[in-house]
């Protein structure tokens, strides 16, 4: 599926930080999840919103804080989509 290419930037930018024991499956669950997500809106392309969800429903509790650090430090404005929404 076609990515944003902002967002897909900085979506990269953010797998590239996370732990490597992480990266992989982090990237996986979440470009799974978001192109998940794109395809609920009837989009062709993956977005902001998309991304933002992935990681808020596929991240494990325990890496809430890490994400919620990475998020805001990579540019994705999640408060404006309604999360958190634990």
């Amino acid at each position: 599926m076609y990515w944003d290419s902002v967002t897909q930037e900085k979506f990269k930018v953010i797998v590239a930080k996370i732990p490597v024991f992480h990266r992989h499956i982090t990237e996986e669950a979440v470009t799974k999840g978001a192109e998940e997500n794109a395809r609920k809106r009837n989009s062709a392309q993956v977005e902001e919103i998309d991304v933002i969800s992935a990681f808020f429903s596929d991240v494990p509790a325990a890496f809430y804080s890490m994400m919620v650090r990475l998020l805001e430090q990579n540019g994705f404005d999640y408060k404006k989509y309604g999360f958190p929404n634990r």
